[in-house]
């Protein structure tokens, strides 16, 4: 994994994955070098995005293009929404040769990156991440998926991307929820050893996170070992939002709305995120791996970065449980990712009487 200077404004992290490497462009204005991404191969380009994205219209691919809006919000990411883009792929014709562009958050890049994984088994995509959750996590290291009312991205595939674009223009019109959603992941990062995050501009913070999250992906690519330690926060978090798409768990509040507003329909992953975050620290002390004034250090910086540190309201600890038994890093047992001497690794084995003591004290 390298990370260089491009120009003057943008920077360029390369992950080096063998015949799959590929970069990532950081900076003021990166979407204007799309067009040198996309394959010769490509005689036509599909662009999946959401509606509201305005950057997806402004896009100059040199070649035909189509664009195709899915719907909203964590919903999106279904086999549904697969299919349905499957069957504007076979309308527009198009072949293995071609090129998909994924242009939004997390929600857009993981279902563009899967349905052109199972597009002709195979068809190179392009990820142009808007939010600043898809710039510094979502966009980069090809996991792509979907959900099941059973659990977040439980169907989905490693697809690397042909390149991925993080103009951090774009995120100067994000709402303040989107921004705290992002910065859930941007704590995550400082436990992962990228210092001095809050001393950086924008474009150097999501950089940074690029150039360690390319890091660990070169290292292990299929999520054998190292890669699990960006799941940091994950596994309570992923609960959170399986039991939400269920119906099952209330939201936080959203000090952005104004009195009278209807409430989002989901939490955010990045809240979600700076809640399991909180867990973690907390049932890592309970297993005698960290002490309270490492904990500490996580609950001041989600309280900094004014995000969530206790459960939703009408959250269950024994359904979040029975969700966290599910995640993919567990093989039959509950499986964190934890703080420790160490510092973050694996954690298998942990026992479920300490899990539910840990919860009700986030309640």
């Amino acid at each position: 994994m390298t990370m260089s200077p491009r120009s003057s404004h943008l920077v360029g992290v390369r992950l080096d994955l063998g015949p799959r490497s590929y970069d990532v462009l950081v900076g003021p204005g990166a979407r204007s070098e799309l067009a040198d991404m996309i394959p010769v191969t490509a005689r036509q380009a599909v662009v999946v995005t959401q509606a509201g994205i305005g950057v997806a219209a402004g896009l100059e691919t040199g070649i035909p293009t189509t664009v195709v809006e899915i719907g909203p919000g964590e919903r999106a990411k279904s086999l549904a929404t697969v299919e349905t883009l499957s069957r504007r792929f076979a309308e527009a014709g198009l072949t293995r040769g071609d090129v998909v562009i994924g242009v939004g958050g997390g929600v857009v890049t993981d279902v563009a990156g899967f349905a052109a994984a199972c597009w002709h088994r195979g068809t190179g995509v392009i990820q142009v991440a808007t939010t600043l959750l898809g710039q510094i996590d979502a966009a980069i290291g090809g996991k792509t998926g979907v959900n099941l009312p059973e659990g977040k991205n439980l169907v989905g595939a490693f697809w690397q991307p042909l390149g991925v674009i993080c103009d951090t223009d774009v995120l100067a019109s994000l709402p303040p929820a989107e921004w705290r959603s992002g910065r859930g992941e941007l704590a995550k990062y400082a436990f992962l050893g990228v210092d001095d995050l809050d001393a950086l501009d924008v474009p150097e913070q999501v950089a940074r996170c690029v150039e360690c999250k390319g890091r660990i992906v070169s290292a292990d690519e299929t999520e054998d070992g190292l890669r699990m330690i960006l799941n940091y926060g994950h596994t309570l978090a992923h609960a959170l939002e399986a039991a939400g798409l269920a119906g099952e768990s209330g939201d936080f509040e959203d000090s952005s709305t104004s009195p009278g507003d209807a409430p989002p329909p989901l939490l955010r992953h990045g809240e979600a995120v700076a809640v399991g975050l909180v867990f973690a620290a907390r049932l890592a002390r309970a297993l005698g791996r960290i002490d309270h004034h490492r904990v500490e250090r996580h609950e001041r910086l989600v309280a900094d970065y004014e995000l969530p540190d206790r459960l939703p309201t009408g959250a269950d600890p024994e359904r979040l449980v029975e969700l966290m038994r599910r995640d993919k890093k567990a093989q039959g047992d509950l499986t964190f990712v934890l703080d420790g001497p160490r510092g973050v690794e694996p954690v298998r084995g942990v026992p479920a009487t300490t899990v539910f003591e840990v919860l009700e004290g986030l309640r």
